[in-house]
């Protein structure tokens, strides 16, 4: 009766063991996926935040170099909302902020009353800050965190480039001409957050 007692405290214990065991392994494989979803998720969010730099970067040296290159004021108009649909957080923060609402200010006042010290090419520019500190939340924040942002900044890509390779005379200018090749691998850039992010928000 004893030895039966004590085998079963052994089998019991044993069986005790095995089952903490087997929680200590569940444990550690829930916290080694928890922690490679982590990684991968922080690295998705780090490459859309730094595509969201490049693209806009990208517009604005498209922007710099309408003055010299470009003949047609809708290719530049264009880019202005679509810095503003995919302008990093953080400048978009700062711009729609008192900093913005002085230079937006600032600008109107030149405009209004000293029109000939304000110069043309700081028209896009002013109405970008504009557009950024007057826009109402609908679009600030629920259009521009959304997939219809990211759908509008595929279909001005995909004008800009279309009515560029056609001002050029070609896809093959587009890529050839030595003041058209700067202009097109810009637009090109463009592409990249909008279809990034869309990914993301299908997968």
């Amino acid at each position: 009766m004893g030895q039966m007692s004590h085998l079963r405290m052994r089998t019991d214990r044993s069986e005790n063991t095995e089952l903490i065991s087997n929680d200590v392994k569940d444990l550690a494989n829930a916290f080694r996926n928890l922690a490679n979803h982590s990684i991968k998720l922080a690295s998705f969010g780090f490459g859309t935040s730094f595509l969201e730099w490049i693209a806009s970067f990208a517009a604005i040296y498209l922007l710099i170099l309408d003055r010299t290159n470009w003949k047609t004021n809708i290719l530049t108009a264009l880019l202005i909302p679509y810095i503003f649909l995919s302008l990093p957080s953080l400048l978009f923060s700062f711009f729609r902020g008192d900093v913005g609402k002085w230079i937006a200010f600032i600008a109107v006042v030149l405009r209004l009353f000293f029109p000939h010290r304000f110069p043309n090419w700081l028209e896009l520019p002013g109405a970008l800050i504009l557009l950024i500190v007057a826009a109402p939340t609908f679009f600030s924040s629920t259009i521009r965190n959304s997939w219809v942002g990211l759908v509008i900044c595929l279909a001005i890509a995909s004008y800009l480039l279309q009515e560029h390779i056609r001002a050029s005379g070609g896809f093959r200018n587009a890529f050839t001409k030595a003041n058209g090749v700067s202009n097109t691998l810009g637009i090109i850039v463009l592409f990249v957050y909008p279809v990034w992010a869309l990914v993301l928000e299908i997968l």
